[in-house]
């Protein structure tokens, strides 16, 4: 946990400088979105960081060209660079660094940064969340009628549910690894996502909510398992054990 935290903080630092300046933005094809020469350099200074500490360690970034040379390593780095590009581009500042250490399928040691807003979270297996070396912890409330949930309008598609839409508060951030984060500070609720997720995206962030007490799982209730030979996992629920058992009931069984 350690060395993400100061790989994290260093990445920080080299994304700030790209703050206010003008971006070299080019569009993945696919669709997959808006990647700028700050993704690149914040990627190159994580790899030099990480690898140079753990050579033995397998290598899964956004911003790296994937390989099956990882899936043989016993750990593996999983790495979002900036994620929340689109608001990094905007000059909003809610985008994070997302870090996180996968071994045997699971996620043993992670770290969220947002530069912009100074807020460090991190987590190690069996050790508790932190945000900026406090401890956290996700909500307790078990009730689903008025919870506050982080999630996209999407989400909220009728076809999505059993019966009526639930009544909930909904609020939305750009970053995917912040919505995790929030929810392990116990700032909101609970967060949806129920699309296929990248890895990258959501592993540090689920070490960080299972450390905080919630409960982390796909959008049918299974496990999340990280190092996938194709690295995405079918959305996420995450909440109090109370509440996500609540969501899960009322989640239709497939996408509508």
């Amino acid at each position: 946990m350690e060395l993400l935290v100061d790989a994290a903080r260093a990445a920080g630092r080299v994304a700030r400088g790209f703050v206010g300046q003008d971006l070299d933005v080019e569009h993945k094809p696919g669709g997959l979105g808006p990647v700028t020469d700050a993704d690149h350099a914040v990627n190159a200074t994580l790899h030099d960081i990480l690898r140079s500490a753990r050579p033995d360690y397998g290598w899964l970034s956004e911003e790296s060209e994937d390989t099956p040379a990882r899936m043989a390593r016993d750990r593996t780095f999983v790495i979002d660079p900036i994620d929340g590009t689109r608001s990094f581009i905007d000059g909003s500042g809610s985008w994070a660094h997302s870090l996180a250490v996968v071994e045997g399928g699971e996620a043993i040691a992670a770290a969220i940064y947002l530069p912009m807003k100074d807020k460090l979270y991190a987590a190690a297996r069996g050790q508790g969340a932190f945000l900026n070396d406090r401890p956290i912890h996700a909500s307790r409330r078990s009730e689903l009628t008025g919870a506050s949930i982080v999630a996209a309008k999407p989400n909220y598609d009728p076809g999505n549910w059993r019966g009526p839409v639930p009544d909930v508060r909904r609020t939305y951030r750009p970053s995917l690894a912040y919505r995790l984060a929030l929810v392990a500070e116990g700032r909101f609720d609970a967060m949806l996502t129920l699309r296929p997720s990248w890895e990258w995206d959501i592993a540090a962030g689920a070490l960080i909510l299972s450390e905080a007490g919630a409960k982390v799982t796909d959008r049918t209730g299974h496990r999340l398992r990280f190092n996938n030979a194709h690295p995405q996992v079918d959305g996420v629920v995450a909440a109090g054990p109370a509440l996500h058992r609540q969501l899960r009931e009322r989640l239709a069984k497939w996408p509508g």
